[in-house]
């Protein structure tokens, strides 16, 4: 597999090259590495290495061509990078954080194929941490980040706003019900505010029960304090789910420094009342645009049982408390 991977990796260096006349394509990745301490609970790690702490690490090529009358072909393959071991993320796939091929024009954009689903996108815009850092969003809230066998389609900007669609069927045979995943999105940005709206259906197994969520967050920045706010609802009958969650937070610019804080409240109306709250504190620091030190610290208080642990960008962690420092250098 991995001599499979290398060799594709090459081909597409060379067609890069030998293409760029006729299309616009760009090799792009970043690394992140970061050393993570790990406590509060029987199965925490201690001390260890991870690879894509504040941003999954990763190796892309995306371009577009030309084809005349504001039209474009466009397409996107990104593979996902284990710093830390030299393996292959998502799940060992060889491409597994995007592959997508599209058309974009006056009518909007059209995409076929593999990519991070529409809510994943409303919560990493609004998360001071960007779904990443010990105190990413996905320790308590969603964290089922992409869709598969994907149709997208984005409308134009039209006074701030924009619309996005997905549609991806299960591809069950004899039940086209079985996995069968929509989405909307919706967005609003107009100087300082940023406000959107993002709702998920997906179908389990069999086509007969669904998981739903929905969430609104906005941002709004105020000279170098950007605020963050969001709500979630979160619903799946054939797993006894049913959670509210509010994320509170800001990110504070001062030259080189960012600074990052926030709080989500995780409320069970299932029955179980396991109930969490994570708070979280955060500091990057640019060497240049494309180099950071980043260190993060967050805690997650459970309750009856909660089965929450602090994670980050990759990692799911495994305890209650989690800090972390390390450097992302993007490419």
């Amino acid at each position: 597999m991995k001599t499979v991977h290398s060799l594709l990796i090459s081909s597409l260096v060379l067609a890069a090259g030998g293409a760029s006349a006729q299309t616009n394509i760009t090799i792009y990745g970043s690394m992140d590495l970061g050393i993570v301490h790990e406590s509060g609970g029987p199965k925490a790690a201690g001390w260890t290495v991870q690879s894509g702490v504040e941003a999954g690490s990763r190796l892309g090529f995306k371009g577009t061509e030309n084809l005349g009358g504001g039209l474009q072909a466009l397409f996107v393959l990104e593979s996902g990078i284990a710093g830390d071991t030299g393996g292959s993320r998502p799940g060992g796939l060889a491409f597994g954080r995007q592959t997508l091929v599209g058309l974009s024009g006056g009518f909007g954009t059209i995409k076929l194929g593999r990519q991070f689903n529409l809510l994943t996108y409303a919560l990493m815009d609004v998360d001071p941490f960007g779904g990443g850092h010990e105190g990413a969003y996905s320790n308590i809230m969603f964290s089922d980040f992409r869709t598969s066998n994907g149709i997208y389609y984005t409308t134009p900007t039209m006074q701030g706003f924009k619309a996005s669609l997905t549609y991806a069927p299960g591809e069950t045979p004899g039940n086209s019900k079985a996995k069968r995943e929509t989405g909307l999105a919706l967005e609003y940005q107009r100087g300082p505010l940023f406000a959107v709206f993002a709702h998920r259906n997906l179908e389990d197994a069999t086509g007969s029960s669904r998981n739903k969520v929905s969430f609104a967050g906005a941002t709004y920045q105020v000279g170098a304090v950007k605020g963050a706010l969001g709500y979630a609802v979160n619903k799946d009958p054939a797993m006894a789910m049913d959670s509210r969650d509010l994320i509170v937070g800001a990110t504070c610019e001062h030259g080189p420094s960012t600074y990052l804080l926030s709080w989500i409240r995780h409320n069970d109306r299932s029955g179980f009342d396991q109930d969490a709250n994570q708070a979280a504190i955060g500091y990057t620091f640019a060497l240049s645009k494309r180099t950071d030190l980043y260190s993060s610290y967050s805690r997650i208080n459970n309750k009856n049982g909660a089965p929450f642990t602090v994670g980050n960008a990759i990692e799911v962690g495994s305890g209650k408390r989690g800090f972390a420092a390390g450097i992302n250098h993007k490419f």
